[in-house]
């Protein structure tokens, strides 16, 4: 196994990024927060790459932040630095013009719940279990409750974040907090199939639309349809819309271009 603490591999128009500190459960460090971003800055500069999967390597997807890092560096300046990069890195996964899918394995805690909330789309095994249990070590999870209040019911996250305990992976799915549950063997070739699914879309598309939806979301119902018609009407324009609907109407599949 490489010593990269990120391992990037690319197929079929999918960048797959893998976390790969599994002694460390693949705790956030500031290294491979650093590392996370870097990759999302390249893959948004890369015209080939449509869709993103971030998975981990060992038994468990993401432990939350270093904590053994985080006490071998305190101070309020080097935590204030650590939640922004940390931020970032969330918003980051939100803001990237590509979809991202979380393909989850046994623990997400914390900061690694955060991390399966603030990607578009997750599949997880069976064996998957989440969390946010800052307030067992006094330390309520503030930065992850923004990202799992945007994706389950008020009342879901406020039990999460109030007993810090563990949500199975079909519990987690009904919540709204995973689009799907799959037996452990199952979980690449599952994730697989959703990424090349949405990889075989136009990416121009995939940019509009998931920036649209991202937009809309925090907008009152007129602002937001005022908004959504002008976004549809400029796709409209796109050469991919065009071909899209030529090739629907001349019952062929369509040649997309991205622009």
């Amino acid at each position: 196994m490489s010593d990269d603490i990120l391992l990037r591999d690319d197929t079929d128009g999918v960048a797959h990024l893998t976390l790969n500190r599994p002694q460390q459960r693949n705790a956030l460090s500031v290294g491979l927060m650093a590392a996370l971003l870097d990759a999302l800055d390249a893959i948004a500069a890369d015209p080939k790459i449509h869709v993103v999967v971030i998975d981990a390597n060992g038994p468990a997807f993401c432990a939350g932040h270093d904590l053994k890092e985080i006490r071998a560096n305190p101070g309020r300046s080097n935590y204030d630095d650590l939640f922004e990069q940390c931020s970032r890195l969330m918003t980051g996964i939100v803001t990237l013009p590509k979809p991202v899918i979380a393909s989850v394995q046994g623990i997400a805690t914390a900061a690694g719940c955060q991390l399966v909330a603030s990607c578009d789309l997750a599949v997880a095994s069976q064996d998957a279990r989440f969390a946010t249990p800052g307030v067992n070590i006094g330390l309520f999870c503030s930065t992850p409750m923004v990202a799992l209040s945007r994706n389950v019911a008020r009342k879901h996250a406020m039990e999460m974040l109030l007993t810090g305990e563990m949500v199975d992976a079909e519990t987690a799915q009904g919540m709204g907090l995973l689009n799907r549950v799959v037996e452990g063997d199952a979980l690449k070739s599952a994730t697989m199939e959703l990424a090349a699914k949405i990889a075989s879309k136009s990416p121009l598309t995939l940019a509009v639309g998931k920036e649209a939806f991202y937009r809309q979301l925090e907008m009152p119902l007129g602002e937001a349809y005022a908004y959504a018609s002008r976004v549809m009407a400029e796709n409209m324009m796109a050469r991919d819309a065009e071909e899209g609907i030529d090739a629907f109407l001349q019952k062929r599949p369509p040649v997309w271009r991205g622009e």
